[in-house]
């Protein structure tokens, strides 16, 4: 695992959050951690990535309000501080992120809509930004995991989700929260030998489910093996499996068991715990991550930040993982 010192003496040092000893967390911008939204940045500074609201839940199955997650992840986020002592690594003083705010989606055309995803994502990435994504539901996936195979070719895809989403169709519609991985896998998007579900344990349509997934290219490693095996396991499947390839990150908050994010459309019970998806998470420091998206967090169903705080979480040590790998 590598971490990252401090900027070269002659680097501009990166902007971040307001100084919480000296301006209180409830208070300053309503950016994800407070941090500066890309068009406060002096004109010419880089972005090192860029995070960015997809406020989209039209792709639903079960129970909406998704739409509102990237606004209750950024208040949620207020809470965190600058310095990751897991991780050993200052991500807001390595890098420079910024929030992008949030695209402006068709919420009644979903062909639209993954249209306008794709675009608005290809514009906040064209000078090399890398993305973290906040959702939305899991429609919003396929379109940024096009934005990313253009720039990096095929991705290994690290998924955290209670749900395969590697469905065909649900209504006979092929665009939905529970089939993006399987377009993915059509398009030529995915490396095939490099993907892998992690905490998979909901009741699925049929036996075949598992083994069309595994057609698609998803090896799967469910909560029931993760209980027998450790987190530590967890995280030398998932490093074997993705190897040296370019990885892409797609956490969905359901992956959670009810007790530690209940704000989510379709919730199973038996899921991970907060401690051990963070740890899973910083198990990849080190790897070559290109983008990340966090989704399916609902406020409308949860109780006193719980569901929010954890997805902020979640996006925190995603950041950090960048950083160390800087």
């Amino acid at each position: 695992m590598t971490t990252a010192g401090p900027p070269a003496p002659d680097a501009v040092p990166p902007i971040g959050p307001p100084d919480a000893s000296r301006s209180p967390r409830y208070t300053g911008p309503a950016t994800f951690a407070r941090l500066p939204r890309t068009e406060d940045l002096p004109a010419g500074r880089p972005v090192d990535v860029a995070v960015l609201g997809i406020p989209f839940d039209t792709g639903v199955s079960y129970r909406p309000g998704a739409r509102f997650g990237p606004a209750h992840v950024r208040q949620s986020s207020r809470l965190l501080r600058p310095y990751n002592p897991e991780l050993d690594v200052s991500p807001f003083g390595v890098l420079q992120v910024a929030d992008a705010g949030d695209l402006e989606v068709n919420p009644f055309h979903i062909d639209e809509a993954i249209a306008q995803i794709e675009q608005g994502a290809a514009a906040v990435t064209a000078d090399g930004a890398r993305l973290l994504s906040l959702g939305g539901d899991h429609t919003i996936a396929l379109p940024l995991l096009r934005v990313a195979h253009r720039r990096h070719g095929p991705l290994a895809v690290l998924h955290f989700d209670a749900h395969l989403d590697t469905w065909d169709t649900y209504f006979g519609e092929p665009y939905t929260h529970g089939t993006p991985f399987r377009r993915a896998s059509e398009e030529g998007l995915l490396d095939r030998d490099h993907c892998l579900h992690v905490g998979t344990r909901a009741s699925l349509y049929g036996p075949e489910d598992l083994p069309a997934s595994a057609d698609l290219g998803f090896a799967t490693l469910g909560c029931t093996e993760l209980e027998r095996i450790g987190v530590d396991a967890v995280v030398e499947r998932m490093r074997a499996r993705l190897g040296d390839r370019p990885v892409y990150v797609s956490v969905d908050i359901d992956v959670l068991d009810p007790g530690f994010a209940p704000g989510t459309g379709t919730p199973e019970s038996g899921g991970m715990s907060s401690r051990e998806l963070l740890a899973a998470i910083r198990g990849l420091a080190g790897l070559e991550i290109v983008g990340a998206d966090v989704v399916e967090v609902a406020p409308a169903y949860d109780h006193a930040e719980v569901t929010g705080i954890a997805a902020a979480h979640v996006a925190y040590e995603l950041l950090s993982v960048l950083a160390a790998g800087r």
